[in-house]
Formats: C-alpha cells, sequence, structure tokens
C-alpha cells in the first residue's frame, strides 16, 4: 500500500512500515492546503495534528483509511470520510500516560508557583517570602471529570500524592474502569454539581461532544470553592474562556492548560488568547501527548493497524457506523475503553 505519514513518525517505525511492504512518503510538513496534492495515490493516511478537510477527502480518490495517531479525531472530517468510503481509526489509550504526567505536573507547578519562581530567578530576583506560600497537595480534594484512560491514570497519581478522588458515579461505565476507579480509592458523588462543590481541583479528561463543549461555564463555575484549579488537557473547547477568565478575575480560579480554542494550526507561530496570557494560568503549547514514550507506543499502534488493513482487518475505527462502501465488509475490532466514561 502507498501510505503519506503527514506528521512527525519515529523513524523505526517508518522502517517497520516499509519492511511490510509498503512505499511510504514522510511529509511531516505537510499543512492541510498541501494534502490533496500529496495524497495523489496513496490508500493510507496518518496524520497527528493535521487537519482533514471535507474538500481533502472529497478529492482522494485512492484513499481508504485515515488514521489519527492520538485518540481524538476532531481533527478530521468524519462525515466527508464516511461518504466516501474512507475509514477514519484512531489510537486509543496509548498516550494516556503522558497526557495524564502532564496535567498533574501542572498542577504540582501551580500549588508551588514553580514558573514564576524560575522566572524570576532567571531575572535576578529573590523572593523567599512570596514563594514559600504554597498550599501543598496532600489532602485536597480532587475531582476527575471522564474516567478513561488518561482519566485513570491522572486519579491514580492524585491519590499516590494523598489527595482525595472524586468522579461522578455513571452507571453506564465499564467494569474495568470501574474496577480500577475502585482499586484507586475513587469517591463517587451524583453529578457535576456536586462535583464542582465538593473538590478544589477539577482535571478535565473528556472528548469533545456537544455535550461537553463549554461544560466549564459560569454556572459550574459559580459553584467551585475560591482558589479552586482548573486542569484541562482534553480540548479547548470543553472551556467557556471568557467565564473561566472571570472567575480567576473574582475567586482566584487558576489554571492549568494545555489546549486553547485559538491554537495556531502550525506548530511554531503566535497565539492571540487572553486566556494563555492571563497571570493564573500556567499554560502550555499542547505538549499532552508529546513524550518520545507516548510517541513510540503510539507508532507501534499504527504499525499494527496498518498491517491489519492490508489483511482486511480495520482497528479501532470509528466512523464505522456511518460508512459508505461498496467494498466487502471488514471485520473491525472496536477501540478499547479510553475515553471519558
Amino acid at each position: 500500500m502507498r501510505i503519506l505519514v503527514a506528521d512527525t513518525f519515529p523513524a523505526a517505525s517508518l522502517t517497520e512500515l516499509t519492511e511490510l511492504g509498503n512505499e511510504c512518503s514522510y511529509r511531516p510538513d505537510t499543512g492541510s492546503e498541501q494534502l490533496s496534492e500529496a495524497l495523489s495515490g496513496c490508500e493510507v493516511l496518518v496524520v497527528r495534528s493535521t487537519r482533514v478537510p471535507a474538500a481533502v477527502l472529497d478529492n482522494a480518490d485512492a484513499l481508504r483509511l485515515v488514521i489519527r495517531a492520538g485518540s481524538g479525531t476532531n481533527t478530521i472530517d468524519r462525515a466527508a470520510a464516511s461518504r466516501n468510503g474512507v475509514h477514519v481509526c484512531n489510537v486509543p489509550g496509548r498516550n494516556a500516560t503522558a497526557v495524564a504526567e502532564l496535567a498533574f505536573a501542572l498542577l504540582l507547578a501551580l500549588d508551588r508557583h514553580i514558573a514564576d519562581n524560575v522566572a524570576d530567578l532567571r531575572a535576578g530576583r529573590w523572593d523567599k517570602r512570596r514563594y514559600s506560600r504554597a498550599r501543598g497537595i496532600h489532602g485536597r480534594r480532587v475531582g476527575v471529570l471522564g474516567l478513561g484512560g488518561i482519566g485513570l491514570e491522572f486519579a491514580a497519581r492524585a491519590a499516590a500524592f494523598g489527595t482525595h478522588v472524586h468522579a461522578i458515579d455513571n452507571p453506564e461505565r465499564g467494569q474495568p474502569e470501574s474496577d480500577r476507579a475502585n482499586a484507586i480509592g475513587v469517591e463517587f458523588v451524583r453529578n457535576l454539581d456536586e462535583l464542582a462543590r465538593t473538590c478544589d481541583v477539577l482535571s478535565l479528561h473528556l472528548p469533545l461532544t456537544e455535550t461537553t463543549r463549554n461544560l466549564v461555564d459560569r454556572d459550574l463555575l459559580a459553584q467551585v470553592p475560591p482558589g479552586t484549579i482548573i486542569l484541562n488537557t482534553s480540548r479547548g473547547e470543553l472551556v467557556d474562556e471568557d467565564a473561566l477568565i472571570e472567575a480567576m478575575e473574582t475567586k482566584g480560579v487558576r489554571a492549568g492548560i494545555d489546549v486553547f480554542t485559538a491554537e495556531p494550526e502550525d506548530s511554531a507561530g503566535s497565539i492571540d488568547s487572553p486566556l494563555a496570557g492571563h497571570p493564573n494560568v500556567y499554560g502550555t503549547h499542547h505538549i499532552g501527548a508529546s513524550t518520545e514514550q507516548a510517541q513510540q507506543a503510539v507508532a507501534s499502534e499504527v504499525v499494527r493497524m496498518v498491517d491489519a488493513f492490508g489483511t482486511g482487518a480495520v482497528l479501532h475505527c470509528v466512523n464505522e457506523d456511518t460508512l459508505r462502501t461498496e467494498q466487502p465488509a471488514r471485520v473491525t475490532t472496536p477501540a478499547p475503553s479510553g475515553g471519558a466514561s
């Protein structure tokens, strides 16, 4: 098969794909506007951050499979893929550890004002009195929104630091996730409002849907205790950014944010975001899944998925129910429960 890899990808995994008999075109700097030309004759597209709009999918005659080398598929027009008979697949769960690590790092950094410490030291300023004031993590009440793979990894780290971890009770949660949550010691509450009132840290680990869009809004923020820490390493659109800024101004809320609604499409550039520039925010550059460990784990799964596709199996397909294709039915392995539950 001819494969276009349009984002960064480990060299060893590219070699594996070639050794499996595929013809690989590695073009990590390909933007959305160049995709149509780059995809000529390719049956498989592998992307990470590159957006795949309808215009690309409507004109990619040979394309049969798009793999998002990560968990979310919001950068791919799934409706256009379905009407063109293109399978859209993700790689769930493989970057869970990396994202959870960053979320917890943001929590620790906020509590001890790490970034401000570093900035003052680099500027030659010494202010031990100011930076000696910190609440500490042990004993805090941490609410986890979304007990999928990432949420559970974050919950485990929070519990290990002596926090009281809470989540919303969900009778439809899968048994493996319920068992692990119970083993961690997660305490369950009835609904989101109770979680907001109970906890002084809220960490978001949810996919973006119409239900979760602007989940953290003025009504929710009105219920959190003053000084609450909000962590978002999922999707920027989960948070009403204007409402969060207002809560930071009026209630001393602070936030650790890896994702913003106004992110540049390219990996380098400028960002115009009042939230990113707010002094109560410790922000990072959408790097949650960017550790070497996570990228290698994801790449290994991509190789397995491509190999399986060559034999007629489609792994982790997210648009099977709406797919329009005249190709023979394929054996589909559903994605394991790695997202929110």
